[in-house]
């Protein structure tokens, strides 16, 4: 299973077809990452002039976010169709990797193929879509919306494109006809039974969002595609709803101004890395706690509840971290599997540590203190932290660390007055995020801003070659992680338009058993619910609905806050559907089945502690 085509398998997909499509997409693959990398470059100058312009000139840039969220848009679409060019679309190809290597060419085939019957299917809506935005003009630059929205039909048509090339390039005309065969004749067997899904009520809801969601996963179609189909085939077969409707939603998820904080996280991830940041700071906790077993895998724990919540955004949080770490953690013999698992779930972990935007979100649709929120916040996360730290201790206890020796304490001291500037970014990202000079989104230019000085004048360590590369990285992983927000937005919507959201908080407030049965089954629910929503839309939809419940049976509105956003993490970054977990596998750069078998002690782990932080409410409200 991969996230992204072996070079091999690429290889083996692109040996066919005339030379000439090879020239065709060279040619255009310049055109497209060119861009994309100009406009991570953009957000960012944008986005820290922004914050120069309001806490040092005190005169604000009205324009700077909207500005900064038409580039966006247009870099989530051009980013993902660099990853589609490239073949690095999350996808869990556990099943295909399992067959002879003929029948896998063809599942690959066939995943292309389902990409592109997707992106058929969805381009004249998205120019429909895009369309009706002629109309709509912004508020503080005063131009149509047209020209933010024109980006949803561009990049599919560019998608549908490079999907065209590759299974035009196909190394057997055979095997790619039959490819095409067996998604068309899908496709159309659904369209021939569509007048039976009319009268199936909620049972579509299986059909769509379990059957076909998990098939196409399960048969290696990339997870955002999977998504996009099952939610397509809900709406166009079983509803009456205009397929524009669907872009709008995969737009409203792509579109939150705190998820461009990942593009600009992962880059200053990489930028760490280039600058020596990365190597100063690993040297020093290396030798703070290389002797320890498992001394790493507790310093990522430790940092990803340092820097959780700065960002906003759980998968910029891990963009920050994992270039830090992992490097020197595979060097030490750790696994890349085992490393994605644990970077999942402390992702899970620390959701409840503030400055949380779930939490921000909670305070705001229920009325519950967003202070006391915060407060409630620490505690929980670090019992959760507590639990996968004895996993780690079990895992590691026998690793053989004969060959390493204990660092001098003068020498500690040194490398850490060495890495000293590199350790206090997270301080100073959080220090800025806390006193108002930027806000949750702005905040990560200020850490590229500090790691270029860093790099450039105290590490003296600046590549200015790998910039160019740096960005386009940046636009795909980026652009490969929203594509499936974008999707699984989508998805949500469609579950929510089907009344699934009502009879579940209805069935809830019936249950016999009082104050634990609730709380139980608001564990199982949001366990299963963040598998397939984000935090966000979740909280909105489910939380006017559920607290007052919560409220009436006893239950402390903090205490179930924190009980509802740690089971939303778990189901977030469990796979085989948790949207989180691919994303730590794609900024891991790991194969997401390497990570299915480690991760599952650390996801029993945060379970534990779930439970223990339900059944123990002054692990919420002790502080209070």
């Amino acid at each position: 299973m991969s996230t992204a085509l072996t070079a091999e398998e690429l290889r083996a997909l692109n040996a066919g077809g005339p030379r000439w499509l090879g020239r065709v997409d060279a040619v255009l693959g310049p055109l497209v990452s060119v861009p994309a990398a100009l406009l991570v470059l953009a957000d960012i100058v944008v986005l820290f002039a922004g914050v120069v312009a309001r806490y040092a000139l005190h005169s604000p840039l009205l324009w700077s976010d909207e500005l900064a969220s038409i580039l966006f848009l247009w870099l989530a679409m051009l980013g993902s169709v660099i990853a589609l060019r490239r073949g690095e679309h999350m996808r869990m190809t556990a099943f295909v990797s399992s067959a002879p290597p003929p029948r896998r060419a063809l599942f690959e085939l066939v995943a292309t193929a389902a990409c592109l019957a997707f992106l058929a299917m969805v381009v004249w809506p998205a120019w429909e879509y895009a369309h009706d935005e002629l109309a709509i003009t912004t508020p503080a630059l005063e131009i149509s919306n047209l020209w933010r929205a024109a980006a949803l039909p561009v990049g599919i048509a560019l998608m549908g494109v490079f999907a065209v090339l590759r299974l035009l390039r196909a190394a057997s005309l055979r095997q790619l006809l039959q490819a095409v065969a067996i998604v068309a004749a899908i496709v159309l067997a659904f369209w021939l039974a569509g007048p039976l899904f009319a009268g199936l009520g909620r049972l579509n809801l299986l059909i769509f969002f379990v059957g076909v969601a998990g098939g196409c996963v399960f048969a290696g179609i990339p997870i955002a595609f999977a998504f996009g189909l099952a939610t397509f085939g809900y709406l166009a077969l079983s509803t009456g709803t205009p397929m524009p409707t669907l872009v709008g939603r995969m737009d409203e998820g792509m579109s939150h101004l705190i998820l461009l904080a990942v593009p600009l996280f992962v880059f200053l991830g990489l930028l760490i890395e280039m600058t020596g940041m990365a190597r100063a700071m690993i040297t020093f906790l290396s030798s703070l706690l290389g002797h320890v077993r498992g001394g790493l895998s507790y310093v990522l724990v430790g940092a990803m509840y340092l820097v959780s919540g700065i960002s906003g955004s759980k998968a910029a949080d891990m963009a920050a971290i994992a270039p830090a770490l992992f490097p020197e953690m595979k060097s030490r013999g750790a696994k890349p599997g085992e490393l994605v698992a644990l970077l999942a779930a402390t992702g899970a972990q620390t959701e409840t540590v503030p400055p949380s935007l779930v939490l921000i979100t909670i305070g705001s649709v229920t009325g519950v203190s967003i202070a006391a929120l915060f407060t409630g916040g620490l505690l929980p996360a670090l019992v959760l932290g507590l639990m996968l730290c004895i996993v780690v201790y079990r895992r590691y206890r026998f690793e053989d660390l004969s060959h390493i020796q204990r660092t001098p304490w003068a020498r500690v001291a040194r490398l850490g007055l060495i890495a000293f500037p590199a350790l206090a970014l997270p301080f100073v990202i959080r220090a800025a995020v806390v006193e108002g000079v930027a806000t949750a989104t702005e905040v990560s230019t200020i850490g590229i801003a500090y790691s270029v000085l860093a790099g450039l004048f105290i590490y003296r360590q600046f590549d200015f070659r790998r910039l160019g590369p740096m960005l386009v990285d940046t636009a795909a992983l980026s652009g490969s992680i929203l594509f499936i927000i974008g999707t699984a937005t989508a998805m949500a919507w469609g579950l929510t338009q089907s009344g699934f959201s009502r009879l579940l908080a209805e069935t809830m407030g019936g249950l016999p058993g009082g104050a634990p049965m609730f709380m139980a089954m608001s564990i199982l629910a949001f366990v299963v619910l963040g598998s397939v929503l984000e935090g966000i839309p979740a909280i909105v939809l489910f939380g006017p609905l559920l607290f007052p419940i919560a409220r009436q049976l006893g239950i402390h509105d903090v205490h179930y806050a924190m009980v509802v956003v740690l089971s939303m993490g778990l189901g977030l970054f469990a796979p085989p559907l948790g949207v989180g977990y691919y994303a730590a596998c794609a900024i891991g750069r790991v194969p997401p089945d390497e990570g299915i078998r480690p991760i599952v002690g650390y996801m029993v782990a945060l379970f534990i502690g779930t439970v223990i932080v339900a059944a123990i409410p002054w692990i919420s409200i002790g502080f209070l």
